[in-house]
């Protein structure tokens, strides 16, 4: 009885002893697994840093885009002030703008340009016009012309003693005249009228710029061949614009001139 509660009190004594260093491991791995617990975890992000997190993330998205597909804008593509100051300024460009602009103007018609280019006269319409007065004309105007620019002629003109298809000179004077007025501007005479000859000899003046060759053979020193050309000249160069250009007329002189000087009117 004494034995076996001696053998017992060692085997407890062992227990316990086991006991307690188990109690002890227990309590250590309680306390330490709280601990390694916090030393694992992490604190949870902020707001604030979610986003720039994201901002971030699509910065490096954005330029991995741009250097993969390359649209990126070329730098030459963009243009500065200066650059277009600079353009504006250019010889080429200011050149061309002003090339551009005056453009060459359409043509014009020849036939305003021909009558642009000649010469005008001015004539002197009086007698039986609408209205008479100084009229000015092309230079190579005829009397019906200068009839048309005075207004025309009035019913009581005498067209049949005027030549309208006569040249005209500068300066002249044109007389329309009325039935059985003596006319300024006289026909010519028919060959071998006494009429004529009888008319010359009253002493009035013969008009170089409408008798015809009978007439001005009544001149003095004016024969058929000088009165030929007379006519001639007038009909080439126009009406003569003074007695002295009879000159001009192949065979008449100074001397001639002189004999004709008071016989003679334009």
């Amino acid at each position: 009885m004494g034995a076996h509660t001696g053998s017992e009190g060692p085997r407890r004594g062992r227990a316990g002893k086991h006991r307690r260093s188990g109690q002890a491991l227990v309590a250590r791995r309680d306390h330490c697994a709280p601990q390694r617990t916090r030393r694992l975890s992490l604190p949870a992000p902020s707001p604030s840093a979610l986003v720039g997190l994201a901002v971030l993330v699509l910065i490096a998205v954005g330029v991995v885009h741009l250097s993969g597909t390359g649209s990126a804008v070329p730098l030459q593509t963009a243009s500065t002030p200066h650059d277009e100051a600079f353009e504006a300024a250019s010889p080429e460009r200011t050149t061309a703008a002003a090339t551009g602009a005056a453009a060459p103007p359409p043509p014009s018609d020849p036939a305003a340009a021909a009558t642009t280019d000649r010469p005008e006269i001015v004539v002197h319409v009086s007698g039986a016009v609408a209205a008479p007065g100084v009229v000015q004309l092309p230079g190579d105007a005829r009397v019906d012309d200068a009839l048309r620019a005075a207004g025309g002629a009035t019913d009581e003109a005498d067209l049949s003693v005027v030549n309208l298809a006569r040249p005209l000179a500068d300066g002249e004077q044109i007389h329309v005249p009325e039935p059985g007025e003596p006319p300024r501007d006289r026909a010519a005479a028919e060959p071998g009228s006494t009429g004529g000859a009888q008319e010359s000899g009253s002493g009035a003046p013969i008009d170089l710029n409408t008798a015809g060759v009978a007439e001005l053979e009544e001149l003095p020193g004016v024969g058929p061949a000088i009165a030929q050309r007379i006519v001639e000249h007038r009909e080439k160069n126009g009406s003569f614009t003074s007695v002295e250009s009879l000159l001009e007329v192949s065979g008449i002189g100074p001397a001639t001139l002189e004999e004709i000087r008071g016989r003679a009117t334009v």
